[in-house]
């Protein structure tokens, strides 16, 4: 036997030894590793001072970026971590990657333990990196901050990556955040041989090997591989075994028997699997023809608890005569659902119906009455109805050319029919439905007795196909289900998803909470609570472009994988603060110091601007003596639209339409900027009807003049002003879309409701008083989105122009307003008719259309399926009406309308 393969096998013998001693391994590992915190601990004191001055700098970086633009509240409330709910992590800048990887690491207790207990030496390459890191994950386990900032971490792990600014390639980013971590705790493992990584907890916890088998010149070669995250194709497989099933076999290894000497394939297989068991979803390829990536946004399958036995080495004779049984079913499989198609879509022409039906067509006319019409008044259609010749020779009763001629005629119709054949349906009596001139007794006792006969024996076979089908896949399903081969199952842990393109997306990740049984969405600073089937439509892919990039399993039968700390005396376990060493705990505790200092400051500056507010008017009561008029009109207006301001908004009024310092009031506007807008509202010339007005126009404009220009940010004004102005157009697009909804304009209505969703979520992004309630548009907008039917309709019908407008209706309507819809949060109604539609033009693939048609459909559906890879253009719209008194008055009227019977109209 050759030296090769007598490795392989000795490997084969032991390798369920090597899986057995996995928990020993990685637990001495680990308890090396807190033997040496323990022993470390004097000497990290010393670091206590630079760690209260890490505390601070984090603190200081959270206070300056709170409000930078991230979309984040900057409402105290919003800033506490909620009992029991886990942290997120800022997104400081295209770093949605590092959230989504690190979270999903910092969620396996095990390996949160080794980071928190990692000896910090200055031997250690890693060392900064580590210290950052751990920093991070204390205050993951302690802090009162609802996210915290990975500034520090992310930045020297950017070092690593300088060729770009660009967003991180996520599995690349993965590969390097291991490698650091290998290394960082490898001298600590094993010091005296950094070779030697068999007691390193990360190669432990991450890494498994596969032997890789293959033949040449009539013999098994085979070697050891050590694998870290497997790589797995997406392309040409439909859920993970088959993409196991394709990474694992490489060709077909041939006979030693076989007299072929050249390799032919190669095999492999897991001989140790880690207990974190990574796979790397492959998503994107190179398209040559473009010159660029793209995304691959198939739909892939994959459990929630998959068993692994069957690609064991120790399982490779069992599994071989399993995969042959596999391929065997699976060809049978398929001659089976080709013979039932045949049945199913018979003929020899373009269009193909059902046999059983077609039998029925052709008793149906066999037993039809002729009815009076001469023929000669009903126009024929001479390819379709021809008399037999008088050479036409006739071998018995029924000749085989009428037959033909029935089925020519039957491939004109288009109605499918669906009926029990238990017996013949009496003679149809239908005016100019088509009939025999002649059929005689015997000749209709033929045709009866053969039809009935036929399709008895169609409809016995196709069931008997359908049966023999049912119990192949009953077979194939079953065939690796069995207790031999579940031995070692694998539970779904993380699961991070990208969503975009090959260029450009966003990241987040589905983690487990094995505590509580539940799934956790963690999306940068937000965390939620989701669900499998929430969790399965943004991952599997297939109809939208978010899927899973990276699946991480963890064995299922090592619970210390994640099981909590516990202390050593009393047994109890370990949580939150608890849980970390002193000298982290130390830290956390200072930064949730500086947390309530942050707060405590936020009251304090809150409280002097509401002082401000109510004190305001006696300053410029004071400043302005010397304007005689002036300041009582000016302190009348103030209280007044400060009074409007505090009015509640309901369906029918929203006072920010009644004036622009009623806007800037409800949105804290600077005192600046409000002083002067009412100011130039006095210096207007067109409300200077009496000398009272005239005299406060002239104070106003005096007032004006002595306001210098660094007492005024003049951008700043002009801005707010600006807002107010797209405001009262976001208001006007609606309510306009509003009235061409209730007069029965859909398409118009639907190209306004887009406009002032695109518009109102630009200001919403500056403050939530700052636009519209979204729901009232969302609403209408659904409703609005019916128009796709009539669109569906329109493009199944086949006739030029219908598909032209439908084409024109789904381009410049639909799929703009789709995606908008998907860009930020959206509602799960929004995702229901977004579904709907998609499915809707999904389901005219592979139907007998014209080619012209299809193409028109392969033209549109991309951009129906994909919602983010383009720029938005909505069609312009006609211009709006937006001045106050007009929105307000409309307002009311629109809202009765909705919920009353009658239009009304607003002239």
């Amino acid at each position: 036997m050759p030296e090769e393969t007598t490795k392989a096998n000795n490997e084969r013998n032991t390798s369920n030894t090597q899986n057995g001693a996995a928990k020993d391994d990685l637990q001495t590992a680990i308890e090396l590793s807190l033997q040496e915190s323990q022993q470390a601990e004097a000497e990290q004191r010393e670091l206590h001072r630079a760690l209260e001055v890490s505390a601070e700098e984090n603190a200081a970086c959270v206070k300056r970026k709170r409000c930078e633009g991230s979309g984040e509240s900057c409402s105290p409330a919003d800033w506490i971590r909620q009992e029991d709910c886990p942290v997120g992590i800022r997104n400081v800048g295209n770093t949605c990657w590092f959230s989504a990887v690190i979270q999903s690491l910092f969620h396996l207790p095990v390996f949160r333990r080794l980071v928190l207990n990692y000896c910090l030496s200055e031997r250690k390459r890693n060392i900064a990196f580590m210290q950052e890191l751990r920093c991070l994950f204390a205050l993951m386990v302690g802090s009162n901050r609802r996210f915290v900032d990975p500034s520090a971490a992310v930045e020297l792990l950017r070092d690593a990556f300088r060729t770009s600014e660009a967003q991180q390639d996520v599995s690349e980013f993965t590969h390097k955040l291991l490698d650091w971590l290998e290394d960082a705790f490898q001298l600590a493992a094993n010091g005296n041989n950094p070779e030697d990584k068999q007691n390193n907890p990360m190669v432990q916890l991450f890494y498994g090997t596969f032997v890789a088998e293959r033949l040449h010149e009539g013999k098994i070669m085979s070697n050891i591989e050590q694998f870290g995250q497997y790589p797995l194709q997406v392309n040409g497989f439909d859920d993970l075994d088959e993409c196991l099933e394709g990474a694992m076999v490489e060709g077909e290894i041939e006979s030693l028997h076989s007299e072929q000497t050249m390799s032919s394939g190669q095999e492999r297989w897991f001989s140790k699997l880690p207990p974190v068991l990574t796979f790397e979803l492959s998503r994107f390829e190179f398209n040559q023809s473009l010159g660029r990536p793209e995304k691959i946004h198939k739909k892939l399958e994959f459990p929630q608890v998959i068993y692994m036995d069957r690609y064991l080495h120790k399982n490779v004779d069992q599994t071989h005569g399993r995969r042959g049984e596999v391929k065997r079913l699976k060809d049978q499989l398929t001659v089976l659902q080709q013979k039932l198609e045949g049945y199913k879509n018979y003929g020899s022409g373009p269009t193909k119906y059902p046999l059983a039906d077609m039998l029925q067509y052709v008793l149906e006319y066999a037993t039809t009455k002729p009815t009076n019409v001469s023929p000669a008044s009903v126009p024929v259609n001479p390819a379709a109805h021809t008399e037999p010749s008088s050479g036409d020779s006739r071998q018995g009763p029924f000749s085989c050319i009428l037959i033909h001629q029935l089925c020519d005629r039957l491939s004109t119709q288009r109605t499918h029919i669906h009926k029990p054949f238990t017996q013949c349906r009496p003679p149809i009596e239908v005016p100019l439905q088509p009939a025999p001139h002649s059929v005689t007794e015997e000749e209709l006792y033929f045709v009866r007795s053969c039809l009935q006969r036929w399709r008895a024996e169609v409809e016995s076979t196709t069931n008997e196909l359908k049966a023999s089908i049912d119990k192949v896949s009953q077979a194939l399903e079953g065939m690796y289900s069995d207790n031999s081969l579940c031995q070692v199952p694998y539970r779904l842990h993380a699961v991070l998803v990208h969503e975009g393109q090959a260029s450009a997306g966003h990241y987040w990740a589905y983690i487990y909470d094995h505590a509580n049984k539940r799934w956790l969405k963690y999306n940068d600073v937000m965390v939620t609570e989701s669900t499998w089937e929430e969790l399965v439509r943004d991952s599997y892919g297939g109809m939208t472009n978010a899927s899973a990039y990276c699946l991480m399993y963890i064995n299922d039968k090592l619970p210390y994988l994640i099981a909590e700390d516990t202390d050593d005396e009393t047994g109890q376990a370990l949580k939150g603060m608890d849980s970390l060493p002193s000298i982290l705990r130390s830290y956390v505790r200072e930064d949730n110091r500086w947390l309530q200092q942050e707060l405590r400051e936020w009251e304090e500056q809150y409280c002097q601007a509401q002082l401000y507010l109510v004190l305001y008017l006696a300053p410029c009561l004071f400043l302005w003596k010397s304007f005689g008029s002036l300041h009582q009109a000016f302190h009348e207006e103030y209280s007044r639209l400060y009074e409007l301001s505090q009015e509640e908004t309901t369906p029918q009024q929203d006072p920010r339409l009644q004036h622009v310092l009623v806007y800037f009031f409800q949105n804290q506007a600077p005192n600046p900027v409000i002083e002067r807008t009412l100011l130039e509202q006095f210096a207007d010339r067109n409300l200077s009807f009496d000398d009272r007005a005239i005299s406060i126009m002239r104070e106003a404009r005096s007032k004006i003049r002595l306001i210098k220009p660094e007492d005024m940010d003049m951008d700043e004004y002009l801005q707010w002003h600006d807002d107010y102005s797209m405001f009262k157009t976001v208001f006007a697009y609606l309510l306009t879309g509003l009235e061409q909804y209730q007069n029965g304009k859909i398409r118009e209505a639907l190209n306004y409701l887009a406009h002032a969703h695109q518009d109102n979520s630009v200001l919403l992004r500056k403050g939530e008083k700052k636009g519209v309630d979204q729901s009232l548009i969302a609403l209408y907008r659904r409703k609005c989105l019916k128009l796709n039917e009539k669109a569906a309709t329109l493009f199944k019908s086949q006739d030029e122009n219908d598909v032209a407008d439908a084409v024109t209706i789904m381009n410049e309507c639909i799929i703009p307003c789709m995606h908008l819809m998907v860009r930020g949060s959206i509602s799960q109604e929004d995702l229901d008719i977004i579904e709907l539609i998609r499915s809707c033009w999904c389901s005219y693939l592979g139907q007998d259309m014209d080619d012209s048609v299809q193409e028109k459909l392969s033209d549109f559906l991309p951009r129906v399926l994909d919602c983010s890879a383009e720029m938005v253009v909505l069609k312009e719209p006609p211009k709006v009406r937006n001045s106050p008194h007009d929105l307000c008055s409309r307002l009311t009227a629109v809202m009765e309308s909705i919920h009353s019977t009658s239009v009304v109209t607003v002239k």
